[in-house]
């Protein structure tokens, strides 16, 4: 077993002590980037200060051992993912991988006149040129204390976006909403109801 969160061994526990929850390190920390943090387990809101490490966790992780899935030699979850990191039969196997190669062509047309979902320009102060991570981190740093209502560029620029729509919390909304590009996951050229038609189709039958 080494999960990320197994492997960091920065597990935190939110929500103070009555009602502690344990999240990795990682994982939690754009959660603390925003005014008014939520929980990311019950959406509750939290206080960031009383947020500390989970030190029974820590202590399971730097007792528990696991073999490492390359030489096979038992290491503590703790030290997991230095191990990996400089084990040569690990390296080895990552060498010999094959190149990802794609089943089928991809279905979906180009078109001649494509929106630009690329890049965007800031809500706030109007910054242009960024793409998604490049928006999250201006904002989080430029603008982590305005407290305007603003339109998120990001589902504005998407078919089903409403470019009248402001968001309450535009900060929660990028941290939680936009960790992965679009681009990666939705047919531009259907619409909800066909997209959520084909991704339940899909599931059925890899099932």
């Amino acid at each position: 077993m080494t999960s990320p969160a197994a492997e960091t061994g920065a597990l935190r526990d939110a929500r103070g002590a009555d009602a502690a929850v344990a999240f990795c390190g990682e994982c939690l920390q754009p959660c603390l980037q925003v005014p008014s943090p939520l929980c990311p387990l019950c959406r509750l809101p939290f206080d960031p200060k009383k947020v500390d490490k989970a030190a029974h966790v820590e202590k399971q992780l730097s007792s528990y051992k696991a073999p490492c899935r390359g030489c096979n030699k038992k290491v503590t979850l703790a030290k997991m993912r230095v191990h990996i990191s400089s084990c040569l039969k690990v390296q080895e196997q990552m060498a010999n991988c094959p190149k990802f190669i794609p089943v089928v062509p991809t279905s979906q047309p180009i078109p001649s006149n494509i929106p630009n979902r690329s890049t965007f320009a800031c809500p706030y102060c109007g910054t242009r040129n960024l793409d998604q991570q490049e928006l999250v981190k201006h904002c989080v740093e430029s603008h982590r204390s305005d407290p305007h209502r603003v339109v998120c560029p990001i589902c504005s620029a998407m078919p089903w976006g409403d470019p009248s729509y402001k968001s309450a919390n535009f900060l929660q909304h990028l941290l939680h909403r936009h960790k992965f590009s679009y681009d990666t996951f939705v047919d531009y050229s259907i619409d909800e109801e066909a997209a959520f038609q084909a991704a339940l189709a899909l599931s059925l039958s890899e099932n």
